[in-house]
């Protein structure tokens, strides 16, 4: 059985793409895939374009986790509306979506992290959401023969599903809907005259269109920017493990402590993965966009692991990168379809230690695979979502690990602003706009 997807999987939806359509989507991942899927359902015409194959990338590589908790106040009202889709895709695709509101914990060894529990729990309230804390008792009654953690913090309405089949199924699910899905069609730029958008330029010839969403993942900043728009997002790479199969009642619902966190799988196993821990390349964007990230690194480079180059050439802020190409040639997308870095297993061996210090009876983990993925990020850990200042231009990029489990709410919501109706969400704090206009950064959650 795969557990990546990679260019050896076959082409589901080779093309080749119409000459035009009422929007274009740009990127295969869970978030450009759901926001097709509800412009269809709206009666437009749409084109997603993947340079890959869908879902190759982060989409299929990340925790599987579907979590309200924790979120940033402003994007809790989506991922609760993404938890309500996503129950309801389950209904309509069946159980091997391996969607399941099994809660999400957080624990620590630290009693003063439960200052931080409390203070979440009066957000959660505030929204309606049935966030609770732990005490010791709670959880060694929750989870037995388990460490001996000292506080926490449950969401039980938070759920899970199977990364790398979820977002193939929701793909099937949006061409049955109306989506043409073309897979290996990069698209280079944007087709512009005088300024003004008029389809884009793949490597299958032009599309005539007035509207265009880029949700690229890691590669946004890279589009955008060859395109006149600055996108001030850089990519971290994620370790990501999946162990032998474990007895189901042993680890309670899906949770992280300080060390690491766990996922229990439709195969029996668990995905394990460091709670916090991630690479960040060092590239050209890293410097330009330094000043950004000041905050951000302040609070959390403890847990970056600064890294002078990526290790092979090609990555979307490689130092041989091309940040310019002629539209009529092969360009950065063609080169690399799929961002397939290795496991950080370092990492993974300190996961394994930390596991097995939590779950003694168990020990230390077998793993079966490991892998890993480059999550994009913005310097506050909140997306973009917006129309740029090219007209019928739209972004919505930089979900910093949180895409798959938001990706259906971000959809709905890219798909009402593209349409021109209210997104029924405050999107204030999502804007473009807010890296450029002098507005405080204010730092969402670090995961």
């Amino acid at each position: 059985m795969s557990f990546v997807i990679s260019l050896a999987d076959r082409v589901v939806y080779p093309g080749p793409p119409p000459a035009q359509a009422d929007a274009v989507v740009i990127g295969g991942g869970v978030a450009g895939i759901m926001t097709a899927y509800f412009l269809a359902k709206a009666g437009q015409r749409v084109v997603l374009c993947e340079k890959g194959r869908v879902a190759g990338e982060q989409s299929s590589r990340n925790w599987g986790w579907i979590r309200q908790q924790g979120r940033d106040p402003a994007e809790l009202p989506i991922t609760m509306e993404a938890v309500r889709l996503w129950e309801g895709f389950a209904a309509q695709l069946g159980p091997e979506l391996g969607f399941n509101r099994c809660g999400v914990t957080y624990l620590s060894d630290r009693p003063e992290a439960m200052a931080g529990y409390e203070n979440w729990v009066r957000i959660a309230a505030e929204h309606g959401l049935e966030s609770r804390v732990l005490t010791k008792s709670q959880i060694a009654g929750m989870i037995p023969n388990s460490a001996n953690w000292a506080c926490g913090l449950i969401t039980p309405s938070d759920g899970r599903a199977e990364p790398w089949v979820a977002v193939k199924m929701l793909a099937h699910l949006a061409v049955g809907a109306g989506v043409e899905i073309i897979e290996n069609c990069a698209v280079r730029a944007l087709d512009l005259e005088g300024g003004r958008l008029t389809g884009v330029v793949t490597e299958m010839g032009r599309i005539k269109t007035p509207q265009v969403l880029l949700a690229g993942g890691a590669w946004s900043s890279l589009f955008a920017r060859a395109q006149g728009v600055d996108l001030p997002q850089l990519s971290v790479r994620a370790s990501v493990a999946q162990t032998a199969p474990l007895p189901e009642n042993v680890l309670g619902p899906s949770g992280v402590d300080d060390d690491f966190a766990w996922r229990r799988r439709l195969d029996g196993g668990y995905t394990l993965a460091p709670g916090a821990e991630h690479d960040l390349f060092i590239g050209p964007d890293a410097f330009r966009h330094f000043r950004f990230y000041i905050p951000q690194m302040r609070r959390d480079l403890s847990k970056t692991a600064l890294r002078p180059r990526a290790p092979e050439p090609g990555y979307p802020d490689g130092w041989t990168t091309p940040r310019h190409w002629d539209a009529d040639q092969p360009g950065p997308f063609e080169a690399m379809r799929i961002l397939d870095p290795q496991p950080n297993m370092k990492y993974l061996e300190s996961v394994r230690q930390a596991f097995a210090r939590a779950f003694p009876q168990i020990g230390l983990p077998k793993l079966q695979r490991s892998w890993a993925g480059m999550i994009d990020v913005m310097p506050d850990t909140v997306p973009v979502l917006d129309e740029t200042a090219i007209g019928g231009f739209f972004v919505a990029t930089g979900l910093s690990g949180h895409g798959f489990g938001i990706g259906p709410g971000i959809g709905r919501v890219m798909a009402d602003l593209m349409l021109g109706r209210a997104p029924g969400h405050d999107l204030t704090r999502f804007r473009l706009s807010r890296f450029t206009d002098g507005s405080k950064m204010e730092l969402g959650p670090t995961f």
